[in-house]
């Protein structure tokens, strides 16, 4: 009779604990694609939910994709003097994700004795990403940020092609919050990364999602 208690019981108690949180639900997402809602001011990157995902092709037969997280940085913005906007990043290439474990101990390999790395190394310095120029789009809602990627000791210019997705007030942390996705391709060998190309490809694309809230 106890475990056929326990069987309803249990679900039911969990139920009720829930309830709380779900009335605390919002009846719609907090944020919008509404430019009116952007707020100016300096914002710091959302780094529990900002992405940049990466994808290689793998000898002609398909595409491979990764993962890096806990991306940082910092967005200065006036909606009103888009082209002002400046925004700066930090990806942590140590925390580099992959489905594939032996795949990801692989990008991380320490370098054999007097040589360089195959991709990454042990300890790899994160890659910072500096704009230098913001040119908004004629739909006002997209744009081209210039800038520097320095990855593997190595910089160069790269551009990246935005779109802004949302703003609005964060449900969390009640901060104005904007959100953007982003898209470039780099050549890996232009930054010291040369292993396995062409069986690899030289070209990275880069799917980039970002979320930024206003500091206070």
């Amino acid at each position: 009779m106890i475990p056929r208690l326990l069987k309803f019981a249990v679900p039911a108690v969990l139920a009720l604990a829930a309830a709380p949180m779900i009335a605390q639900m919002p009846m719609e997402a907090p944020g919008k694609m509404d430019k009116s809602r952007v707020a100016a001011g300096t914002y710091t990157a959302d780094a529990a939910h900002s992405l940049i995902g990466w994808k290689v092709n793998h000898m002609g037969f398909n595409d491979y994709f990764g993962l890096f997280g806990d991306v940082a940085g910092t967005l200065t913005l006036d909606p009103a003097n888009p082209a002002a906007a400046r925004v700066t990043a930090t990806i942590p290439v140590g925390k580099i994700i992959t489905a594939n474990a032996a795949l990801t101990t692989h990008l991380l390999k320490p370098a054999e004795t007097g040589a360089k790395p195959e991709f990454f190394g042990a300890a790899p310095a994160d890659a910072k990403f500096v704009s230098t120029s913001v040119v908004p789009g004629a739909d006002g809602t997209s744009a081209t940020v210039n800038g520097n990627l320095t990855l593997n000791g190595v910089t160069k210019p790269v551009s990246i092609a935005a779109t802004f997705v949302g703003a609005g007030i964060g449900m969390m942390n009640k901060a104005p919050t904007v959100g953007f996705h982003g898209k470039t391709t780099i050549k890996r060998s232009d930054f010291g990364v040369s292993y396995g190309i062409p069986v690899v490809s030289d070209e990275v694309p880069l799917d980039i999602t970002i979320a930024f809230e206003k500091n206070k």
